[in-house]
């Protein structure tokens, strides 16, 4: 599909450094989050010798209340009216509440039975996602109305998500600190990094809240003031139209194959890395898995503007089909890197991997705020919040999907934590190739998904055009 014309970015649709850096700080307060729950919860397993099975359920069972909350939170933020703005507010209370209850939700006594810690980490994992959700779905709908322009819009999320990537370089080596001889062991270690975690976010997350400025304000009071009923029949109205928005529903699609085959078959790394490559010996393994967590990370913040640069040139999509072709390429790497003889050729892989993590986000937070103008031309309505809330989370079932499927396949495979070094050769071939082809197999699904996906920057610009037919500019 060519896109023939480029349009250059007015001087009144470009946003000050000042609120990019401040919607950056939130950007890696998000990604924190979002990173950090995954990369401790193999303690549950290796920690406390929990089953993988009912690590798995801890994983999964938030997001049947994140189905609810996630859209809900959208429509209540789209809709509110306060002196601070439609967003602020949930912002700055989401993060205190996600942080302190982050923090405590590791803070588990030793000792104590299975049926205990499941039960324990199920309802505190049920409160902090609720508490994320607050934060998480207001901030990222406050990304897609900062700026109408089509490539403002990718230069601000290609900025907020290289700010936010610092998290991702920490995050890889949380496993090796948590192992080290810091700590008693790997559970008071968790203990320690929680509270450490929960303080940045609660600190740095209500940033966006202080000093970025909301674009449409508050809403009119005749849009507020309506009863019960008519809120609540108006959301699932909302819902039903957001879920055949065909343009919003291919990038939820390939994004869910992209990320959550990534987050899938990423869950199989560590056990690969400690059992098949250093044979149960987890300090050696976690220092690899750091090594290639971080270079990753590192390789991810080069890939993330290098993204943009090339996405206001050619297009967003273009882009993404050039982008993650390179990270098949890495997962192939990545199984010849899978060598006891030579461990660190698992490096070779992640610069190419990284360019699926690093363009994903940056390229479909900017669509979406394409398709909230494409939206608005068929409905007469701003609903960003909707919109966010329920791309993550159709993220977010993903990833419960593969931390549930991880324990099922882990089961499958013949995985026993009792044998330590010890693991059957079938176990180590399956952990494999489930590590290196599911990935692979998601990511070039969504290829085929989003070569049909419309919204071009010539199509943009018709849109908005007509959008200002009918309401004025936006900021006027």
């Amino acid at each position: 599909m060519s896109e023939p014309k480029h349009y250059t970015t007015a001087p009144e649709d470009r946003i000050s450094l000042t609120q990019k850096t401040a919607y950056a700080v939130g950007m890696f307060v998000n990604n924190l989050q979002a990173a950090a729950l995954p990369a401790m919860v193999v303690i549950l397993n290796l920690g406390l010798g929990m089953d993988p099975v009912l690590v798995g359920i801890i994983v999964a069972v938030p997001r049947i209340f994140d189905a609810i909350s996630d859209p809900l939170i959208g429509y209540v933020s789209d809709n509110t009216r306060t002196r601070w703005g439609r967003r602020r507010p949930y912002i700055f209370i989401g993060a205190i509440l996600a942080g302190i209850i982050f923090a405590l939700m590791w803070q588990l006594p030793e000792g104590r039975s299975q049926s205990f810690y499941f039960w324990f980490f199920l309802v505190a994992s049920i409160c902090f996602f609720l508490a994320y959700t607050v934060y998480a779905t207001p901030f990222v709908a406050f990304g897609y109305e900062m700026t109408p322009d089509y490539h403002e819009r990718t230069r601000l999320h290609s900025f907020a998500n290289t700010v936010g990537q610092i998290a991702w370089l920490g995050v890889p080596w949380f496993y090796a600190l948590m192992a080290s001889n810091l700590f008693r062991n790997e559970v008071h270690g968790a203990r320690t990094l929680a509270i450490a975690v929960g303080m940045t976010v609660a600190v740095l997350g209500i940033v966006p809240a202080l000093f970025c400025r909301e674009k449409f304000g508050s809403l009119p009071k005749d849009q507020v003031k309506k009863s019960f009923i008519k809120n609540i029949t108006e959301f699932f109205k909302g819902m039903g139209v957001t879920l055949v928005c065909k343009p919003f529903v291919k990038i939820c699609a390939a994004t869910f194959l992209v990320f959550n085959g990534f987050q899938l078959g990423m869950s199989f790394s560590l056990y690969v890395i400690i059992y098949y490559l250093f044979n149960g010996d987890k300090s050696k393994a976690g220092i690899l898995n750091g090594w290639f967590g971080m270079l990753t990370s590192v390789a991810t913040l080069a890939v993330i503007p290098l993204t943009g640069w090339i996405a206001t040139r050619i297009g967003k999509r273009r882009t993404f089909l050039i982008t993650i072709p390179l990270s098949i390429i890495g997962y192939g790497l990545k199984w010849i890197g899978y060598s006891p003889g030579h461990p660190y050729w698992l490096l070779f892989a992640a610069p190419f991997i990284a360019f699926g993590t690093g363009s994903l986000f940056t390229l479909m937070a900017a669509m979406i705020s394409d398709v909230c103008d494409y939206d608005e031309l068929r409905t007469n309505q701003r609903r960003e919040g909707v919109f966010g809330a329920i791309y993550w989370w159709m993220v977010k079932v993903g990833m419960a999907l593969a931390g549930l499927l991880t324990g099922i396949l882990l089961n499958a495979s013949g995985f026993d934590v009792a044998l330590a070094g010890g693991q059957s050769a079938r176990t180590l071939l399956l952990l494999r190739v489930f590590d290196v082809s599911i990935p692979a197999a998601t990511s070039a699904i969504a290829i085929l998904i989003m070569i049909t996906y419309t919204i071009t920057e010539a199509r943009a610009h018709e849109i908005r055009i007509e959008l200002e037919r009918r309401r004025g500019k936006l900021g006027s």
